[in-house]
């Protein structure tokens, strides 16, 4: 079981093996990735890293967000792998995916947290 400091509510990593992405698809949202996260996802893929800003990436005010993949009313993160339930870069993903279900938007909202993510309890 995984805690953060001042945040009311604990989270079992071992769920997601059975979620099925809940929190890579769903409604639209952003992704926003660093400079060295995309040097780093460009290097994971083998590719030139202006090629992976043209083909993953969408430019958002001053920074830059993944792509999402729209399948019927869902928005999939471009790298969502639906047959195997699961990220295609999960060893370069982004800060924002590593820390996830950990972000300030949910500390005052884990009612919604825990619809989205069967892997989160209270603390």
């Amino acid at each position: 079981m995984m805690t953060q400091p001042s945040y009311p509510y604990r989270f079992d990593p071992s769920a997601c093996a059975a979620c099925g992405g809940r929190c890579c698809t769903g409604e639209s949202g952003n992704i926003f990735v660093s400079p060295a996260e995309i040097r780093a996802l460009a290097a994971h893929l083998r590719i030139d890293e202006n090629d992976f800003r043209q083909t993953y990436l969408e430019k958002r005010g001053y920074r830059f967000s993944l792509k999402e993949r729209v399948v019927g009313m869902s928005h999939d993160c471009i790298f969502f792998d639906r047959k195997l339930g699961g990220c295609s870069v999960y060893e370069a993903r982004p800060a924002q995916c590593r820390t996830f279900p950990f972000w300030d938007y949910y500390k005052t909202r884990v009612a919604e947290l825990k619809q989205e993510c069967p892997g989160v309890y209270d603390a």
